[in-house]
């Protein structure tokens, strides 16, 4: 809803708790009414949203979304950041239900995209980090938004970014909310693992800070579809491709899209990148040693290793679907590798960073005990080749002049010496970039410990496990075929004998 003028209520104003005297509306949805009113006790303007349900919703159902409301309203108004529209009083009053809250006379981001088009990335980055503060100071109040979209983002003059409806639309959006299952709100920036029927965390809203910085580099909604199931299949299976951002700012939004809670980015790790996005100049992105990335076009997105996903192009350039390699043991849903490898790995290439730089800091660095081995694989590599896929296991020992086919695998379930927990191909492209060993190397150990420290990697097998990388050599590199690109993740005992039973969880359980 847009806080524009509209028409003074005829018949002298409404006074709503003998202190709030309506004075015109500023904007209207499914969800309610919202008012400029005027705070006769203090003399200040303010706006009011008046609450309504659907028609439809049980009596009983409307008592508890009627208390929801007042308990999370009166959290959020607890709250304390530059961008956050704080949230005054909360009335109960004839039936209805009242939110006072700050005045903000100012487009939302919906209506500044809508008339002027895509963002500058360096708006974009302030945003990002004015909308991350506001995140931040309320999931650590506990209060998780649940409606993070552009309409609910407000531009004001003075470069200022406020975000509305907290402590509303946690309740408005809640697909709990009712007995019979009703789904209150658009799923348009809704988080996949909301989507799958997961609660709504820290981590679902940042997923919908990345669609909407999406929405603002690019001018529109990387998943807005036709209808309601084109959207929410569009989030579950579809891979966003970015046009116009770039560096660390292109891997924060992918970061933060990444369809695995668990892998998405932090809010810490968001401010890592931005604090380095400020510190690098404007243009193309750069790599290790001043390695000129490609810059994407509208022509359509890079093909790469990457599962069965479809990649979505801009508005004009519709979905097209990514061949996907050989048949997985393990199940993996539509679309987990492909943000992985779009969101994580790009970051471990931008200006020199690692993935080392992104984790650590959230304790899932490699013991010190588990030291990484890594070998090279393909022409003049340690290996001759290497053609195992991501959950198959082998009774080859990984050693110097070995080769693992794809046809030299063994039955998961029985005994085996080595297996494929994780891979990724860092470039996710057939690009013609420079090879960069120690690079790759060092990119791999920091991505391959990470997931070792994951729920991916059994909690009850870990101790007697040992993580290898293995990533392509030089030879391998400069190949014609994408998959030369990727890294893979290798799981053996640490005493070097056999292992009995697959040693990691299935992404789907």
């Amino acid at each position: 809803m847009t806080q524009e003028q509209g028409n003074t209520i005829a018949g002298g104003p409404r006074v709503v708790a003998s202190r709030y005297a309506i004075l015109n509306e500023l904007g209207r949805g499914g969800m309610g009414v919202v008012w400029l009113a005027e705070d006769r006790m203090i003399g200040r303007n303010v706006a009011i949203k008046e609450l309504h349900l659907p028609e439809g919703v049980p009596h009983d159902e409307r008592k508890v979304f009627e208390e929801r409301v007042l308990r999370e309203a009166r959290t959020a108004g607890r709250l304390n950041d530059p961008a956050v529209v704080t949230v005054y009083d909360v009335v109960q009053e004839s039936g209805a239900t009242y939110i006072v809250m700050e005045l903000i006379q100012a487009p939302t981001l919906s209506d500044v995209v809508k008339e002027r088009g895509p963002l500058p990335p360096e708006q974009v980055a302030t945003l990002a980090e004015q909308l991350l503060s506001a995140l931040e100071a309320a999931h650590q109040a506990g209060v998780v938004h649940r409606d993070v979209k552009p309409s609910n983002i407000m531009l004001a003059r003075n470069s200022r970014v406020k975000l509305t409806d907290f402590g509303i639309a946690q309740s408005l959006d809640d697909p709990r909310l009712t007995s019979s299952g009703m789904l209150i709100g658009s799923p348009t920036y809704m988080a996949p693992e909301r989507i799958r029927g997961e609660e709504a965390s820290a981590a679902s809203d940042l997923w919908a800070l990345g669609a909407v910085l999406f929405f603002a580099i690019e001018g529109y909604s990387p998943f807005e579809r036709t209808t309601t199931a084109a959207t929410m299949h569009a989030i579950l299976a579809e891979v966003p491709y970015l046009t116009r951002a770039q560096g660390a700012l292109a891997s924060i939004i992918s970061g933060l899209m990444n369809p695995m809670p668990q892998a998405r980015l932090t809010g810490g790790q968001v401010r890592g990148l931005l604090a380095h996005a400020r510190t690098m100049p404007t243009g193309p992105m750069t790599g290790p040693q001043g390695m000129a990335l490609p810059t994407a076009q509208h022509g359509g997105p890079p093909t790469g290793q990457v599962p069965t996903a479809f990649v979505q192009q801009p508005p004009h350039g519709g979905t097209r679907t990514v061949a996907a390699p050989g048949p997985r043991k393990i199940a993996l849903k539509p679309g987990v590798l492909a943000g992985l490898a779009g969101g994580l790995v790009v970051l471990a290439l931008i200006g020199g960073i690692l993935l080392t730089n992104l984790f650590t800091s959230s304790g899932t660095d490699t013991p010190a005990d588990q030291p990484a081995q890594a070998f090279t694989y393909g022409g003049k590599g340690d290996l001759t080749e290497f053609g195992l896929s991501e959950g198959y296991c082998s009774n080859n020992s990984l050693q110097k002049g070995a080769g693992f086919s794809s046809s030299s695998t063994t039955d998961c379930d029985k005994s085996f010496v080595i297996q494929v927990f994780a891979s990724f191909s860092p470039l996710n492209s057939n690009y013609d970039l420079a090879y960069d060993g120690d690079r790759l190397r060092a990119v791999g150990e920091s991505y391959c410990g990470w997931m070792f420290n994951t729920e991916r990697v059994l909690p009850s097998k870990r101790d007697a496990l040992r993580f290898s990388v293995v990533y392509p050599s030089q030879d391998e590199w400069g190949g014609d075929d994408s998959s030369n690109h990727t890294i893979s993740c290798v799981l053996s005992a640490k005493t070097g004998g056999q292992l009995t039973g697959t040693q990691v969880k299935a992404y789907d359980e």
